[in-house]
């Protein structure tokens, strides 16, 4: 996964990430933005799913001054503050079609408008979008742009599920165990044989975030104990 991270990273090309829920998609779009060359200026993520579709709009383009009740001041929106940086549209299929039009003005003319405002500005932004729907199937129901959809997918970068990829599987638990152990500020710990052998072998059909909540779960638990073992596991990893 990363050796396609390290051949996207420099370039300036929307991408489109796919695969199920949990398996990672923004960490794959931070990686890009972090290891490339807009590194220094700012990466935006919004879901596009989890805005109500009357805020959205606003949110992603700003609003000027008297736009609408309670525009008190002008604002800037999120594509703007990405501005030279990465913007990332999460579960980009959920987009409003009104909205797909606008993001489609935006990717072929480099520039976006605030709401309630003629003043065009010039915004230099790398998209990266994420799906775990097919697309393919939202455009032959009509609720995605076909024209978009080409604009978002020059790169396409498809993930497995985790259960597919189980040799990510310890290496993803040290990186958690570290991550998580620094921030609670104990030392790292490390899984029983058995634990480990419950956690390799387990589904995981809710991907690296379940995966990650396993693991900040086992060491809130456990205390300062050194070695994690079955006990603190959830039931259904235990079988």
């Amino acid at each position: 996964m990363m050796e396609i991270v390290e051949r996207v990273k420099d370039t300036d090309v929307p991408v489109l990430i796919q695969g199920e829920s949990g398996t990672g998609k923004e960490l794959i779009a931070r990686a890009i933005h972090e290891r490339g060359s807009r590194r220094a200026a700012p990466f935006i993520a919004v879901n596009c799913g989890a805005i109500p579709e009357h805020l959205l709009e606003s949110e992603l383009f700003g609003y000027a001054k008297g736009a609408f009740t309670g525009a008190v001041r002008s604002r800037m929106g999120l594509i703007e503050e990405a501005d030279r940086g990465s913007f990332f549209l999460d579960e980009v299929a959920e987009l409003p079609p009104s909205l797909q039009v606008k993001l489609l003005r935006v990717l072929q003319e480099k520039e976006t408008r605030r709401v309630g405002e003629n003043l065009i500005r010039r915004v230099d932004v790398r998209f990266i979008s994420a799906s775990n729907k097919d697309v393919d199937s939202e455009i032959e129901a009509g609720r995605f742009r076909e024209d978009l959809y080409y604009r978002l997918k020059i790169i396409v970068i498809d993930i497995p599920p985790l259960r597919d990829r189980r040799e990510e599987i310890v290496p993803l638990l040290d990186h958690f165990l570290s991550r998580y152990s620094k921030e609670l500020g104990r030392v790292t710990p490390c899984f029983s044989e058995r634990a480990l052998n419950l956690l390799l072998n387990y589904s995981w059909p809710g991907n690296i975030r379940e995966l990650q909540n396993e693991v900040q779960r086992c060491l809130i638990l456990s205390k300062e104990d050194t070695v994690l073992t079955e006990e603190f596991l959830t039931e259904r990893i235990i079988g």
